[in-house]
C-alpha cells in the first residue's frame, strides 16, 4: 500500500494543494487564485470563505488529477501566509469581516496610540510595534466592526482559520511559528501575554491553543471528501516552512523566500538573540519537544514589484520576461526604485513613507525601469542579510533561496553580486509546502531527516568587483535615505 503526504500551501495570492510520495518526491500540484481586495485608501483584504472553498477544491482537483486512492493519504501539512488576521464566530464558524492581509497598514493609528509601549512590545515578542502584525489588525477589526460585543469570537491567523474549518470547529489551534508573529505571544515564556492582550484590546480567550509545529492539530476528511479523517501534523508559517524545507536546521543557516513580499531568516538555535538593527526575533518552529529561534527581516514588496510593473505600468506582458529585459538595459543606468508602496519593512520599519523612483537620466527607458525593479528586490534582501550578519556575529557563507522569482537568473546573479556570497537555488520548488509536508511526514514516521540531504541546488557565485558593488549599493542606500 502506498502512502502519501498532502500539503496545503495557502499563500497571499492563492491556495495550492501538493502531493508527495513516500520518498518525499513532489508528484503534482493544483492551485487556485483568490481575489485581492484593495480599497481606494490602499487597504488589502481577503475573503476567508473564498480561501476555505479554494482549499477544498484544490484538494479535490489534485486527488482527481493524480488518481490516487484517497485511503492512502497518511497525513496533511499546512503552510500559510502568516500575519494575515481574521476574526470569526466561535459558534457559527463564519468570519465577522474580511481578513486583513499582512500587507495592510490600516492598524497604524492603533500602533501610534501605543507608541510609548514599543520597547515593552519588542522585549516580550521580539518584534517591533507595527501594523504589519496581527495584534493591531485584530484590534482594528474589533474597533470597526459593529455588533461584536455579545458574541463569542475566535481570533486567528490563516492556519488557525483553516484548521478550525477542516476539523468542523473541533480544533482551535496554532503553532509556535505563527503565534510568534502575532505581537501578542511572549517568545521567552512561550505563552500569550496578558499585558499585551489587554493593551491591544484582544481578550486572550479569543486566541487559539499554541502547539508544537509537529503535533496533532486535529483530523479532517475535507468536508466529507475523504472516506475517513486523516491527521493534520505539520503546521508552519510559510517562511518557516521554507526554512525547514531548505534544511536550515542548524544555527547559522539562512534562507530568503521571494514571494509577493519576502522573508529572510537566520537560524540562531535554542536561545533568542534580540536585535537592535531593525530585524526581529521569532520562533522558527517547535519540533520534537523544543523550540528553535530565528532572526528575521520582512520586506513588503518584492515579487509584488514585478506584478506592479506588469499589471499597472504594462511594461511587460509577464513577470517571466523581466530578467531578459533587465539584461538588455544599459547596465550603467543609475535609476533606483524604492518600493515603499505601503511603507518600508525591515530593517527600516517606516510605515508612513511611500515609494520613490530616482536617479533617472534622459536615456532611461522601459528596460532600465524593469532593471531598477529587479534590482530593488536584491537590494532589499541585502539590507536585511547585512543587518543580520552584524547582529548575530555569525559569518554568513551562503544564502539559500526559494520562491518564483528565484527562477530569474538575472536577479539571482545580481543578488549574489550585491551580497558577495553564493546564492543556492533548489531544483525543487514549493519550499513552503515542502517544509509543511516534510514536518508532517516526519511526525507520522513516513520520513526521517535524511530527506533533506536529497535536495540539489543551482549555485550563483559573485562576479562583481568590490568597487562596483560599493558604488551600486551606496546609490541604493542614498535613495532609501531620501525617505528616512
Amino acid at each position: 500500500m502506498k502512502r502519501y503526504i498532502l500539503a496545503i500551501d495557502q499563500s497571499t495570492s492563492g491556495t495550492k494543494a501538493l502531493l508527495f510520495d513516500e520518498t518525499g518526491l513532489l508528484l503534482d500540484r493544483s492551485d487556485l487564485p483568490h481575489e485581492q481586495k484593495i480599497s481606494e485608501n490602499g487597504w488589502v483584504s481577503h475573503d476567508p470563505m473564498e480561501i476555505w472553498r479554494n482549499t477544498l477544491q484544490t484538494v479535490k482537483n489534485l486527488v482527481e488529477k493524480t488518481g490516487i486512492d484517497k485511503t492512502e493519504i497518511a497525513a496533511v501539512g499546512l503552510s500559510n501566509q502568516r500575519e494575515t488576521a481574521l476574526i470569526w464566530g466561535r459558534k457559527t464558524g463564519l468570519p465577522v469581516a474580511d481578513a486583513v492581509v499582512w500587507q495592510c497598514a490600516r492598524g497604524a493609528e492603533i500602533c501610534e496610540r501605543l507608541s510609548a509601549q514599543g520597547e515593552k512590545v519588542k522585549e516580550k515578542t521580539g518584534i517591533n510595534l507595527s501594523p504589519y502584525f496581527p495584534a493591531a489588525k485584530w484590534a482594528w477589526i474589533l474597533e470597526h466592526t459593529p455588533g461584536l460585543e455579545d458574541k463569542r469570537l475566535c481570533a486567528g491567523t490563516i492556519d488557525t482559520w483553516l484548521i478550525y474549518r477542516l476539523t468542523g470547529g473541533k480544533s482551535f489551534k496554532t503553532d509556535y511559528s505563527n503565534a510568534s508573529r502575532t505581537q501578542l505571544f511572549n517568545i521567552q515564556e512561550l505563552c500569550w501575554d496578558e499585558e499585551l492582550c489587554s493593551m491591544f484590546g484582544v481578550a486572550s480567550d479569543m486566541l487559539p491553543e499554541v502547539c508544537f509545529s509537529d503535533s496533532l492539530f486535529g483530523e479532517t476528511d475535507f468536508a466529507g471528501y475523504l472516506p475517513q479523517p486523516v491527521p493534520i501534523h505539520g503546521v508552519l508559517g510559510d517562511s518557516h516552512g521554507a526554512l525547514f524545507g531548505q534544511g536550515c536546521l542548524e544555527p547559522g543557516m539562512m534562507k530568503a523566500t521571494y514571494g509577493t513580499g519576502s522573508s529572510v531568516m537566520l537560524n540562531i538555535g535554542e536561545a533568542p538573540v534580540f536585535s537592535s538593527k531593525g530585524v526581529v526575533t521569532s520562533l522558527a518552529w517547535g519540533m520534537e519537544g523544543k523550540v528553535t529561534y530565528v532572526l528575521e527581516g520582512n520586506i513588503n514588496y518584492t515579487g509584488a514589484v514585478m506584478k506592479w510593473i506588469v499589471d499597472d505600468l504594462h511594461l511587460l506582458s509577464s513577470s517571466k520576461e523581466s530578467g531578459k529585459v533587465a539584461q538588455e538595459a544599459n547596465q550603467e543606468d543609475s535609476t533606483y526604485l524604492v518600493p515603499a508602496f505601503t511603507g518600508l519593512g525591515a530593517p527600516y520599519w517606516k510605515s508612513d513613507v511611500r515609494a520613490i523612483l530616482c536617479g533617472m537620466s534622459r536615456s532611461t527607458g522601459r528596460a532600465e525601469l524593469v532593471k531598477a525593479a529587479e534590482e530593488c528586490i536584491a537590494y532589499q534582501i541585502a539590507d536585511v542579510v547585512n543587518a543580520m550578519g552584524g547582529e548575530s556575529g555569525v559569518k554568513i557563507s551562503e544564502l539559500r533561496v526559494d520562491g518564483g522569482p528565484t527562477r530569474d537568473s538575472f536577479l539571482m546573479q545580481f543578488q549574489s553580486d550585491i551580497l558577495n556570497i553564493p546564492v543556492a537555488v533548489p531544483e525543487k520548488e514549493e519550499l513552503s509546502g515542502i517544509g509543511a509536508a516534510y514536518a508532517a511526514g516526519i511526525a507520522v514516521g513516513l520520513y526521517d531527516k535524511s530527506i533533506f540531504s536529497r535536495m540539489s541546488h543551482v549555485r550563483f557565485v559573485p562576479a562583481m568587483s568590490s568597487l562596483e558593488r560599493e558604488k551600486r549599493y551606496g546609490g541604493w542606500k542614498a535613495a532609501v535615505n531620501m525617505l528616512l
